[in-house]
């Protein structure tokens, strides 16, 4: 047990010993040589790393624009000028953040393999989201859809809003927004309504085997030559699709611009309605016919 106090003592005066070889060392330099050593020197690499990641900033950010004009001047797709923005400002900002750190006497090439080990690591842990970015760079490569398009993918239908560096924005008819992970639209069909000047409208409209055929298929075509929104050419399809159990399907293919496609479409079937009920043709719904002999008998067991 002394012994123990003994070599605590001895530390306790070790410690003290140092302590005032210090405090003597400090106060035997006068203010000029501790500016001279200390804080011209640090203080001019810590400013001039300041100074670095300003300006290297500044610079960065003025390439990125730079590269996202250039994008947006060559494909005019504004989804493909963002993605280059922000990629390229994340490079350049990286390498300012380095150069910064070697001002500072840091090793940046240890710094350089610790970043790497690292996004090595994050990459294994967020393959999901490696699989959207790259999915991402091959839908901007291919270009199947742009921004304003109305498209159908991923089980939704919306206009494109943006596409970011893992999802798709789409704002849907009635005003959602829905994000759809870019590997799900890559690996899924797209069906782009707006890539075309012009679109058919497929129509279907039944009428009862009791109705007059030809003079449904005039109504039709007369309602069609009276609409400005169909397209004369090509010329809409007037035509007998089926006899089906309970009605002739006559099919309907007028064309029309993209833009007008909705108003033509529910403007058209509502004529259609009333042009056939002020003209008599039956368009038919479902329901049961009991046809009886006439000497037939219906008992009804209580």
């Amino acid at each position: 047990m002394a012994a123990e106090q003994a070599q605590e003592a001895a530390q306790h005066v070790d410690v003290q010993a140092e302590a005032a070889k210090v405090i003597d060392h400090v106060s035997s330099l006068d203010m000029n040589q501790i500016l001279n050593d200390y804080l011209i020197p640090y203080g001019t690499k810590i400013l001039l790393a300041i100074a670095i990641f300003i300006f290297g900033k500044w610079i960065a950010r003025f390439i990125s624009n730079l590269l996202g004009k250039a994008a947006f001047a060559s494909t005019k797709d504004e989804m493909l000028q963002s993605f280059v923005k922000s990629i390229s400002y994340f490079l350049l900002l990286l390498i300012v953040v380095i150069a910064a750190l070697s001002q500072l006497g840091i090793n940046t090439s240890s710094l350089v393999a610790l970043i790497g080990a690292a996004g090595l690591a994050i990459g294994l842990s967020l393959q999901n989201s490696l699989q959207n970015f790259a999915a991402g760079v091959m839908l901007l490569i291919f270009k199947p859809f742009r921004k304003g398009d109305l498209i159908e993918t991923g089980g939704m239908t919306g206009i494109v809003e943006q596409m970011g560096l893992l999802v798709l924005e789409l704002r849907t008819g009635d005003n959602k927004t829905v994000l759809i992970p870019n590997g799900k639209v890559f690996s899924d069909s797209i069906v782009n309504n707006s890539n075309n000047e012009t679109r058919r409208i497929d129509f279907t409209f039944d009428i009862s085997y009791d109705s007059n055929l030809k003079q449904a298929k005039e109504i039709i075509a007369r309602i069609l030559a009276d609409n400005s929104l169909v397209l004369k050419n090509p010329e809409p399809v007037i035509a007998v699709g089926a006899l089906a159990s309970s009605s002739v399907q006559l099919v309907v293919r007028p064309w029309v611009k993209t833009a007008d496609y909705w108003t033509a479409y529910w403007g058209i079937t509502e004529s259609v309605k009333l042009e056939f009920d002020h003209a008599g043709i039956e368009i038919p719904f479902n329901q049961m016919a009991l046809h009886l002999p006439e000497n037939a008998s219906v008992s009804v067991n209580k």
